[in-house]
């Protein structure tokens, strides 16, 4: 007799689960390269098209320029962040993060990281909804979400337990807060003039 234990159970959109119920499946089912938990309920994106694609190196490229003059600081494209007890989420751009460790034996992230940015088609995605309602709730300190579809990025700071908007300079650049020094030209990005943002994080040594 095959018990629920040994089953090979689906992962659906609008599923209810624990965090470790959700974490049980997902490991059962390697086809699905991405799967979020938020609030209780599973979120099985879609495949990345070209332009999510092209958004995501871009973003990741821009960080890595400041990477390469802060050693100290950690990023991880796509990586698994356990926040609560009901929220297991995937950033698809990427998670940075001031202090090394704090990660499980599998290597996963075990608090709130804290900056995250993800792509998102528009302001109807759940990006720009529960899900950060729970980067707030859980103390993500700085959420970048770029609208892809809108041709707009927004930049987030938690202020007195809620996101407040940051809004370009004079020269259409954005500071982190947290990250003193990563500097974004978010007009650049939005044009894909990806060198003249790479050079705007360049004089930001």
């Amino acid at each position: 007799m095959t018990t629920v234990a040994s089953s090979i159970l689906p992962l659906e959109n609008g599923d209810r689960l624990t965090r470790a119920e959700f974490h049980a499946r997902y490991e059962q089912h390697p086809e699905i390269r991405r799967a979020e938990l938020i609030e209780g309920v599973v979120y099985v994106p879609s495949p990345m098209g070209k332009s999510h694609s092209r958004a995501a190196g871009s973003i990741q490229r821009w960080i890595g320029r400041f990477l390469d003059d802060h050693p100290g600081v950690e990023m991880f494209p796509g990586v698994t962040v356990r926040l609560d007890a009901d929220n297991e989420v995937q950033p698809d751009v990427a998670v940075l993060r001031l202090r090394p460790g704090e990660a499980d034996e599998r290597g996963y992230v075990d608090r709130a990281p804290e900056l995250v940015v993800e792509i998102a088609g528009s302001t109807v995605s759940y990006d720009l909804h529960d899900k950060m309602n729970v980067y707030r709730r859980t103390g993500v300190q700085e959420y970048i979400v770029w609208r892809v579809y809108d041709g707009a990025i927004d930049w987030f700071e938690l202020k007195d337990g809620r996101y407040a908007r940051i809004e370009p300079d004079e020269h259409g650049v954005i500071e982190s807060r947290v990250f003193p020094g990563l500097r974004l030209a978010v007009g650049k990005m939005l044009a894909g003039d990806l060198a003249g943002v790479l050079e705007e994080q360049r004089q930001a040594r």
